[in-house]
């Protein structure tokens, strides 16, 4: 049977990643956290005290970079030159920066060739914002998983503090909100449905509910 290449697009919030890893998980494919690369690229700028307008030592950063998964008894791990930075890119601030960064072609020119060759041999599952317009046009199922601003920023504020992390639900809500602008007026690579991308609003669904759609689409993709 193809193995086949998958595409999970989305705002933060939506439950993506989650949805992304069961999705692998019950089809015994391999998950992707695309957003991961670009909190990793962020990591590595901030790190290099690197202005966001340097476009020429971000491409020195960008050249200079070595990102990898490793598979872990907790799932997927980010390895940024050797160092996992797995719990590190989480935070609000490298979310921003890497949303800021999202929109430089430099940067998603670095990024693009990495995640082709990931998906080269199909049986992976791509969690990200443009997997379906821009990374993989011609991917083999194509989803885009959206919810209410306000289910989102309740379901990421509660998985912060779950983590120890401080937060509240009006900062979190307003950073989500910017990040939604920001990712979804962008001139390179917004943040939008592919047209033949299925929609699923997840703001009253579980997540078993919306994995099975996911996976009642794939056995039956004129459902």
């Amino acid at each position: 049977m193809k193995r086949l290449l998958i595409t999970i697009d989305g705002p933060s919030g939506a439950g993506k990643t989650t949805v992304s890893r069961e999705v692998a998980r019950r089809l015994a494919y391999t998950y992707v956290d695309t957003g991961a690369l670009y909190r990793g690229v962020a990591l590595a700028v901030r790190n290099a005290k690197c202005a966001t307008d340097d476009d020429e030592r971000i491409v020195e950063i960008c050249d200079a970079l070595c990102l990898r998964f490793e598979n872990g008894p907790s799932g997927a791990r980010l390895y940024l030159n050797e160092e996992d930075v797995t719990d590190r890119i989480r935070s609000q601030d490298i979310a921003m920066l890497a949303s800021t960064l999202s929109a430089k072609a430099t940067v998603r020119q670095y990024l693009l060739g990495l995640q082709r060759e990931l998906g080269r041999h199909g049986g992976v599952v791509f969690e990200g914002r443009d997997m379906g317009t821009v990374v993989f046009p011609d991917a083999d199922a194509k989803f885009f998983l959206d919810a209410d601003l306000s289910v989102r920023a309740l379901r990421r504020t509660r998985e912060l503090l779950q983590k120890g992390r401080p937060a509240t639900l009006d900062e979190v809500k307003k950073a989500m909100a910017e990040r939604d602008r920001n990712d979804s007026t962008r001139a390179l690579a917004p943040l939008r449905p592919a047209q033949d991308a299925v929609r699923i609003d997840s703001s009253t669904k579980g997540i078993d509910e919306v994995v099975d759609i996911i996976v009642g689409h794939i056995a039956m993709p004129d459902k």
